[in-house]
């Protein structure tokens, strides 16, 4: 552009429109192609002008906020220029056609410089078009949306609905929060489009006090009457967690859709509770306004696979079958149901069934098989899976790791990282799990270093899994300094360094660390208490521990379970003090015989070390009653006999185990030497190295009891026993 600039609007305007106009000749508009590179340089040049000009003054307003938006916003795209745009007669009509078959940012902001021509960027149907195509998650652009709202002038409600949308469709919460703000500021009412997407933005926030607020305002303005409105209520209140409020808004309902029987169903299901879905489902059934869907089946059958419940699971694949029809998400919620209830053979007929399978599908198998004690098959469906994503091989090394295949898990993981699959917290956490549960304090140690090598966060799950694998692999000092690194406490993490106090006799340790999470605010929960009550329980404190088991009763309104009675049972039985441990165990109404034989054995235990035989052998009788197979109470009755010297009764219990067929589970341990993890079981001599271990166990018997040299220890390699042999 080598014209000179007068100090005239219309001719400021003329050469403006030059910039974006291809005329042919004579001056007359055959057609326009708009070039973004032109007229962004040209509007960028006019603008620098009009910022230096005394005479800026004299243009029109439209046309200084025209050439500010092209000058902001379309130089940085000179590019962009694919497929001109050819319209004769460029109106309000034709951009408004032109937007509704816009296909790309390209052509709408093409489209946009001949709106600007024209003069119509003010214009609502215009603004609202360019913003619903902005809107588009495919084709869209949030950034460019972002531009248009600030260049619009007082915005609607279209246009702010608009934008909470696409903040809430990308996650960007705190935005939608701001925007809803913004928007009554400018005295603005929301809608019945507007309330969905901010409640469920507060409840994804778990901001309880905002949700609280924003309910009060829609009753005010009377919006909790519509059904849309009042469903996303109840979202947000199952979202936060409390669903007795969900429940009361679903009970004033006075018409309710499938949304709102879905929305009730699925907050009790997050809420874990599992019968009250199910009752709730009933309840849809038999008012019987509205069928249940997709999402009613999916939520109920989760409900179904919490209580084992396969008699409504099969009710509803019938229904499936012969009313709804199948789809890939019902599919794979049957598929699920049937594979952790045990019926594998049902879950692979549906498997097989599946014309699609997608890659949740096959970790609900592989995982039913896993959940059914069936590794190998888990591992060849594991192989044959086409897609693996993180959460397929997490769930295969979970396998492993649960049935103590560490050596198995361990070769998988490496074999994750060879397949390029960047592991998540939740792989790193279930390794090290495994790490602790075996001892395998070197495997533990490599774990954490990978996560130092590859950068990963240790946040709040990652760092409880630490403490607890250094706590039970004896590793205390690296665990206190592995908590006291972590930014955010949560109850799990001050959980885990209790308990991990408390199981190394670090009693002191253990209870200051609870008197200072109570200080901080943080809440215990029941497992908590069992670390505080152990720890007590190691060291004695039988005060401390009445206190402790009070408070939190009468303080935080836990109650009790058959844990933390065991802990003041064995609190009591090793101070001595049995009576008082046999009077809580009666004061306790629990019909469950398992829980009683559990309490009674903590006190049958204590009675065979303090050599109370009477107490004992009444306890022991009352248990064989109950439990007649169960070695364990034989062999402590057996135990105390022997403390007392009555070798005869010792041997009729013996005696009476062998008639009734009771044998002792034989123990096991396990140890780990240079990273591998060696498990040993009473009696069973297959370990590849036993000769040599029972020759070191030779030498140290020895050397521990000073035995002469004519004693020794022989093995007999054909019958693989130990002999002792007197020479």
């Amino acid at each position: 552009m080598r014209a000179t600039l007068k100090s005239s609007p219309r001719h400021y305007a003329k050469i403006w429109a030059l910039t974006t106009l291809k005329v042919g000749p004579g001056d007359v508009l055959h057609s326009f192609e708009l070039k973004h590179f032109d007229c962004a340089c040209a509007s960028s040049k006019i603008f620098q002008f009009f910022k230096h000009s005394q005479s800026s003054h004299m243009l029109p307003l439209s046309i200084i906020r025209r050439v500010q938006f092209i000058s902001r916003h379309f130089s940085s795209s000179p590019h962009l220029v694919t497929v001109p745009i050819r319209i004769s007669k460029p109106t309000k009509k034709s951009c408004i056609e032109y937007l509704r078959n816009c296909k790309s940012m390209e052509q709408l902001k093409r489209i946009q410089s001949q709106i600007f021509r024209i003069g119509l960027e003010g214009d609502r149907d215009i603004i609202n078009k360019l913003m619903a195509f902005c809107a588009d998650l495919s084709l869209g652009n949030l950034r460019y949306a972002e531009k248009i709202f600030d260049y619009v002038q007082d915005p609607s409600l279209f246009v702010y609905n608009v934008m909470v949308k696409m903040y809430a469709k990308r996650g960007l919460l705190r935005k939608v929060l701001l925007l809803f703000q913004q928007l009554r500021e400018d005295q603005l009412w929301p809608d019945n489009f507007t309330y969905p997407f901010v409640l469920k933005a507060i409840g994804c926030l778990r901001d309880v006090g905002q949700g609280e607020k924003l309910h009060g305002f829609v009753v005010k303005t009377g919006m909790n009457l519509d059904n849309y409105v009042c469903n996303s209520l109840m979202d947000m209140y199952s979202e936060l967690g409390n669903v007795e409020n969900a429940k009361k808004l679903f009970d004033e309902m006075t018409t309710r859709d499938s949304v709102s029987w879905n929305v009730m169903i699925s907050g009790y299901v997050g809420c874990r509770r599992f019968e009250d879905a199910i009752n709730t489902f009933r309840e849809m059934q038999q008012e019987g306004n509205e069928k249940p869907d997709e999402a009613t089946v999916v939520s109920t059958l989760s409900a179904c696979t919490a209580l084992k419940n396969l008699e409504l699971g099969d009710e509803i694949h019938n229904y499936v079958r012969k009313e709804l029809g199948f789809t890939p998400r019902i599919d794979n919620a049957l598929l699920d149901m049937y594979a952790k209830c045990g019926c594998l053979n049902i879950s692979r007929n549906i498997f097989d069934e599946m014309p699609m399978k997608n890659v949740i599908c096959w970790t609900s198998m592989i995982s039913g098989y896993i959940n059914c004690g069936d590794l190998r098959e888990a591992r060849d469906l594991f192989d044959k899976s086409p897609v693996r994503d993180v959460v397929l091989w997490t769930a295969m090394i979970n396998g492993y790791v649960q049935f103590h295949h560490f050596d198995d898990a361990v070769a998988l993981f490496r074999e994750m990282q060879i397949q390029k699959v960047k592991p998540d917290k939740f792989t790193v956490v279930t390794l090290l799990t495994g790490c602790a549960q075996l001892g395998a304090l070197e495997q533990g140690k490599w774990i954490h270093g990978y996560l130092d090598e590859n950068r990963i966060t240790i946040d709040v799950v990652v760092g409880t899994a630490l403490i607890e694998m250094y706590s039970k692999c004896g590793c205390v000092d690296k665990s206190l300094e592995i908590f006291y690194e972590l930014e955010d406490k949560d109850t799990a993490s001050w959980t885990s360094i209790i308990c991990g106090l408390a199981m190394n006799g670090k009693t002191s340790e253990a209870l200051r660390l609870f008197s200072e999470m109570e200080l901080v605010g943080a809440k215990p929960d029941d497992i908590t208490f069992i670390g505080v009550l152990s720890a007590c329980s190691h060291g004695g404190l039988v005060e401390e521990g009445r206190r402790f088991f009070n408070s939190m009763k009468k303080v935080y309104r836990i109650e009790p379970k058959v844990e933390h009675y065991g802990c003041v049972v064995d609190l009591l039985g090793r101070a001595g003090l049995l009576d008082e441990a046999e009077e809580l165990i009666q004061e306790i109404s629990i019909e469950n015989c398992e829980i009683v034989v559990s309490l009674y054995g903590a006190l049958l235990s204590a009675c065979r070390i303090h050599n109370n035989v009477d107490m004992g052998e009444r306890l022991a009788k009352k248990l064989v009653n109950i439990e007649p197979c169960d070695s364990s109470i034989h062999a402590l009755l057996a135990n105390i006999y022997a403390s007392a010297d009555r070798w005869e009764d010792a041997k009729k219990v013996r005696r009476k185990m062998k008639e009734l067929g009771v044998k002792k589970m034989p123990g096991c341990s396990s140890i780990e030497v240079d990273g591998i993890v060696h498990e040993f079981l009473v009696g069973d001599p297959s370990h590849p190295e036993t000769i040599e271990i029972r020759s070191m166990l030779n030498r140290v018997s020895r050397q521990l009891l000073g035995l002469k040299e004519s004693q020794l220890m022989s093995f007999d390699n054909d019958t693989q026993h130990c002999n002792f042999v007197e020479s």
